[in-house]
């Protein structure tokens, strides 16, 4: 039973999220970050409608301001877990994260996974779509690589057991998050839910591999995924915060084995970097797979993106071995895929 405290200023009973509202909200030196399991209740009374839309957008931006500590997330994520509640059979290898949608160049990252599948390796990628005007997203992109997005969970296992690779939407095995990230247009802000739903790995794989923008919220993800006994999990700045390593650039990949966190940085691949395309033609994904459109640094994001996850999952020992393995499962893809 929920208990309400009397303030002496109002008539009325105090609303059970109220108090979290007022954790986070009381002045400079009166709030304060939240508990783990603090972080675990409000995010359980939001995904159960017990919040009213004003204490919502209030938490977001609350939070937004003073930015998520590892504890509040790892909190958070063990609600939506608790939401949806999908078992693990061993089906995903690895889980792939897709929230930010690409703008200055294409989603090359998808080809980067379809490599994966191709040698043996599950990947099960999540994200959502649409949140942010002007960005691709990989659910709009599949279609061009011959491929649909999973519309149930029941259908996402489907399609990894037929082809080791699934794309599935937030909004089907989490709508609640799914309607708060839409909500980005009319609070004009993320919110922490852009941050969360990065480490929801629904199917609970050993291995997980997530992209981010702004390079202060790797460690967070970093530590919020050994404070959830994640066995396996990196995190890197990837090209327009997606999971894709920029082969021209320096990439800082952050990771956990077994609650052991480890740091390691890759380099850029080129000299100097290249100019960005003038226009975006998601075409081209299928064209570069199937060798009747040639782009370096496409090559190499592709190449370069699959072989940080083939470290993680400890197919190789170092960043030559991994890269050395990934230029050889791109050398020896089947071309023929990917037609319409």
């Amino acid at each position: 039973m929920t208990t309400f405290t009397h303030h002496e200023e109002t008539p009325y009973e105090e609303h059970p999220f109220a108090e979290i509202v007022r954790i986070l909200g009381k002045g400079k030196k009166g709030s304060r970050p939240l508990t783990q399991e603090e972080a675990f209740r409000a995010m359980r009374m939001i995904l159960a409608d017990d919040v009213l839309p004003v204490q919502l957008g209030a938490f977001l931006m609350l939070m937004r301001v003073k930015e998520e500590t590892p504890e509040e997330l790892a909190g958070f994520v063990q609600a939506a877990w608790e939401s949806f509640h999908i078992s693990n059979d061993g089906l995903v290898d690895l889980d792939w994260s897709s929230y930010a949608g690409k703008r200055r160049h294409l989603p090359w990252f998808l080809l980067s996974a379809l490599l994966l599948a191709e040698n043996g390796i599950s990947v099960f990628m999540h994200g959502a779509s649409g949140h942010s005007a002007g960005r691709l997203y990989t659910e709009n992109m599949l279609g061009y690589l011959g491929l649909s997005p999973a519309q149930s969970l029941a259908q996402a296992r489907q399609q990894l057991q037929e082809q080791r690779f699934s794309y599935l939407s937030l909004e089907h095995f989490c709508p609640k998050l799914h309607e708060i990230i839409e909500l980005r247009p009319i609070l004009g802000l993320r919110s922490p839910v852009h941050t969360l739903v990065r480490l929801l790995n629904p199917f609970n794989a050993a291995y997980s591999i997530q992209g981010i923008f702004h390079p202060s919220y790797r460690p967070v993800h970093q530590q919020a995924a050994a404070l959830l006994q994640q066995p396996h999990m990196a995190v890197l700045k990837g090209e327009g915060g997606e999971t894709e390593r920029n082969p021209d650039m320096e990439c800082l990949v952050q990771s956990v084995h077994h609650g052991e966190l480890s740091d390691e940085l890759w380099p850029a691949l080129f000299p100097r970097r290249h100019i960005k395309p003038e226009e975006l033609d998601p075409k081209q994904l299928a064209q570069l797979w199937q060798g009747g459109y040639s782009d370096e640094f496409a090559q190499a994001s592709v190449i370069g993106t699959a072989a940080v996850a083939l470290k993680l999952l400890g197919k190789a020992d170092s960043q030559q071995q991994a890269q050395e393995l990934a230029t050889a499962y791109w050398q020896a893809r089947d071309k023929q895929k990917f037609t319409h």
